[in-house]
C-alpha cells in the first residue's frame, strides 16, 4: 500500500502537506519487483514520509510466529539496505505504533458487517469457511485506519486496492457525520488516485502472473538476497517463446516483454536498446542477468553489514516519530466518540 499526499483540501491540516505513507506487508522475501516498484520509490521520495512494515496485516492468515519475526527483521534490514534514510524518513513497524490498532477499533464501531463481507479478499479466502480468522474480515478497517491516521488526502493505488480506499472514504464520511469533532471533521476524506502504470514484473516461469514475494514456487521469482549464480540460473531458464527475433509485444510475447522490462528497469538500456543490441534469447538473458546482479549487489552487501540491534533501534526511533504524527488524529477521534 502506497499513500501519498501532494496537496490538502481546504480545511485540512496544512502541516500534512507533502506527507507520504507507504507500508510493506512482510508476507515473504522481497523481490526485485518490490525494489523497483516500492523501495526505490521510497528511497527517492520527498516531503514528510512515513514508511513502515504492516506486520499486523500479515496475521490475517495462519502463520508461524518465528517465521513472521524473521521476515519482519529481514524486511526492515532490506529497507535500510535499499537506501532508505532514517534521518529523512520515519521508518517504523506498524505494531509499534498502537495508534493504528486504537483507531482500528473505533472505526470498527462505524463499519458494517455487510460492507466488510463484500470485500474481495474475504470473499475469495474466507467466506463460508468456519476456520477463517476474524482479522481477515476486519483487516480492511485496519487499512482504513492506516490511511486516516496520517490525514492523507490522495491515495494512489492499483485497481486491486481501490475497494479498500473506497471503504476508507466511506468510514471517514460516516464517522465525520455521526461524530463531528469539536474543531471540525476528524478525518480527511481521501481521494482514490490511479497513477500511470509503471512496469509490473511478472513471474519468470509464468508471465501471466505477477512476480510475488509470497509465490510458493521460487523458480520464477528473483529475490533481493539471491546470490549472482541463482539470478543467472533463474533468468537463463525464464520462459520466452518459439518465435524468432527480439521485439516488444506484451500481449503476444509476455515472457520476452517481461525480460525486456526487467533489463530496462535495472539499467541494461532502454527496451529499444536491448532489442537493437541482441538477436538471440541467450545473449539477451546474459545481459539482463548481469544488469540485475549489478543492481542488487549493493543491497546484498549493505544488508550483510547491518546488525539486528542497529536495525531495531532505527525502527524504534521511527515509531516515535510516527506516533507523534498519528496520536493527534486518534485523540480527536476518541474525543468525538465520547471516550
Amino acid at each position: 500500500m502506497i499513500i501519498t499526499e501532494p496537496t490538502i483540501d481546504a480545511g485540512a491540516a496544512t502541516e500534512a502537506s507533502q506527507r507520504q505513507l507507504s507500508l510493506i506487508t512482510p508476507s515473504g522475501q522481497l523481490t526485485v519487483g518490490n525494489y523497483i516498484g516500492a523501495l526505490a520509490q521510497m528511497r527517492d521520495a520527498v516531503g514528510e514520509c512515513y514508511f513502515g512494515i504492516s506486520d499486523l496485516h500479515a496475521m490475517t492468515m495462519p502463520h508461524q510466529p518465528d517465521r513472521l519475526r524473521a521476515t519482519i527483521l529481514q524486511t526492515q534490514r532490506l529497507m535500510l539496505a535499499a537506501g532508505l534514510d532514517p534521518e529523512r524518513y520515519a521508518l517504523f513497524k506498524q505494531s509499534d505504533v498502537p495508534e493504528h490498532t486504537g483507531l482500528h477499533y473505533l472505526l470498527e464501531c462505524v463499519a458494517r458487517v455487510g460492507e466488510l463481507s463484500r470485500m474481495i479478499q474475504f470473499k475469495d479466502k474466507g467466506r463460508d469457511r468456519p476456520e477463517t480468522r476474524m482479522s481477515l474480515l476486519s483487516y480492511p478497517v485496519l487499512m482504513a485506519a492506516d490511511i486516516l491516521l496520517y490525514r492523507t488526502d490522495s491515495v494512489p493505488v492499483g485497481d486491486d486496492q481501490t475497494q479498500h480506499v473506497e471503504l476508507a472514504r466511506d468510514l471517514a464520511q460516516r464517522f465525520n457525520r455521526d461524530y463531528p469533532g469539536q474543531d471540525g471533521p476528524v478525518f480527511v476524506v481521501p481521494r482514490v488516485v490511479h497513477p500511470s502504470v509503471g512496469i509490473r514484473l511478472r513471474n519468470l516461469q509464468d508471465p501471466m502472473i505477477k512476480m510475488s514475494k509470497s509465490d510458493p514456487n521460487p523458480a520464477g521469482v528473483i529475490y533481493l538476497l539471491d546470490p549472482p549464480e541463482v539470478i543467472r540460473r533463474k533468468i537463463k531458464r525464464a520462459v520466452t517463446d518459439s518465435t524468432p527475433g527480439i521485439n516488444y509485444d506484451p500481449d503476444h510475447r509476455p515472457g520476452l516483454a517481461n525480460l525486456l522490462e526487467l533489463g530496462a528497469a535495472c539499467g541494461a538500456g532502454t527496451i529499444q536498446d536491448l532489442i537493437d543490441d541482441h538477436d538471440s534469447f541467450g545473449s539477451l538473458k546474459q545481459t539482463i542477468a548481469e544488469a540485475v546482479i549489478t543492481t542488487l549487489e549493493p543491497i546484498r552487501t549493505r544488508y550483510a553489514e547491518l546488525s539486528a540491534d542497529a536495525v531495531r533501534e532505527v525502527f524504534a526511533r521511527g515509531a516515535e516519530r510516527a506516533r507523534a504524527a498519528a496520536s493527534p488524529t486518534l485523540a480527536a477521534a476518541r474525543s468525538a466518540m465520547g471516550v
